[in-house]
């Protein structure tokens, strides 16, 4: 890892455990925009589960939309924004894309509530629903069927890591007069550091 790297991952664990202390309600909400072949964007907010210099995880079910366009399109960037941390810091994170191990998924579908390893199993994600009660019977059914045992992870469902090509930290200020820093990987694989712009 070159020190640009490590320096930048130093700098968002500062800032998360910032924004734990100043009280963000989930400082592990992320937005994730994915794209599909076609450039058409999408997005949304899941929560950020691990984080090295691997990479940021999130889990999900394969087969529902972010999921499919996450495969046809292994490209991601995720927004991290704290507005009680300083005077306001937003973290952007952009990069490939790939499927954890299935060790580590398992590992950590393990550490979910029953409830939601449950709902992973009821659901199709994304797709249509006809009612509630559909949802809710499709539930049931699986309650019924891990009765006594350990649920195990549905075989469509794992984690996926964005591994950084950039990260920008950025810094409110007041009058718009932010404060901006931007790592970057090369294509050689060495990092760059740079202030922008407000």
């Amino acid at each position: 890892m070159t020190d640009l790297y490590a320096e930048a991952l130093a700098t968002f664990d500062r800032l998360f455990d910032e924004a734990l202390a100043a009280g963000e309600p989930d400082r592990t909400a992320m937005t994730v925009a994915t794209a599909t072949p076609d450039a058409r964007p999408s997005a949304r907010i899941v929560l950020l589960k691990a984080h090295d210099a691997r990479g940021f995880v999130f889990y999900t079910h394969l087969d529902g939309r972010k999921g499919r366009e996450l495969q046809a399109n292994p490209q991601a960037a995720l927004l991290f924004h704290w507005p009680r941390v300083r005077l306001g810091v937003q973290v952007r994170i952009e990069g490939g894309v790939e499927i954890v191990d299935e060790a580590e998924a398992d590992a950590y579908f393990a550490t979910r509530p029953r409830g939601s390893q449950l709902g992973a199993w009821a659901s199709h994600q994304s797709e249509t629903l006809s009612s509630r009660e559909l949802f809710e019977q499709r539930y049931a059914h699986f309650e019924r069927e891990f009765e006594g045992r350990p649920v195990p992870r549905p075989p469509r469902w794992s984690g996926f890591r964005i591994v950084p090509r950039a990260i920008e930290f950025w810094y409110g200020a007041e009058y718009r007069l932010h404060e901006r820093w931007l790592y970057e990987r090369g294509d050689d694989g060495a990092w760059s550091k740079r202030m922008l712009y407000p």
